[in-house]
């Protein structure tokens, strides 16, 4: 039997506080959905293009990887523990809608 790491997630007052820390937040949906709404200080890194990207994410500080609900940034923070060797990577559980709902500034248009 396997036994598989559970993936490293933060609630969004986690993550908050983490950002105030000094960890990186990388926003990893799409342009369109990055025009719509975003959190400010926000990186935008789309998903679809992440073989162009992951290997300059930094290994000296945390990284919090954020998308619209978490399911996304959960398979993509999952990925990059297990198939790229970051041990400073968290899923932001529940993406831009749980921190919106915790009270948290979000940037639209």
């Amino acid at each position: 039997m396997t036994l598989v790491s559970p993936i490293p997630s933060v609630d969004p007052t986690e993550a908050r506080s983490r950002i105030d820390e000094g960890a990186l937040l990388v926003d990893i949906r799409e342009q369109n959905e990055w025009d719509r709404v975003r959190i400010p200080g926000a990186e935008l890194k789309p998903m679809s293009t992440v073989q162009e990207w992951f290997q300059d994410l930094p290994r000296d500080r945390d990284i919090v990887l954020q998308c619209q609900t978490g399911n996304r940034s959960g398979s993509l923070t999952e990925a990059l523990m297990h198939q790229a060797g970051f041990d400073n990577v968290y899923n932001l559980t529940g993406g831009i809608v749980a921190w919106a709902r915790a009270g948290f500034d979000i940037e639209s248009g």
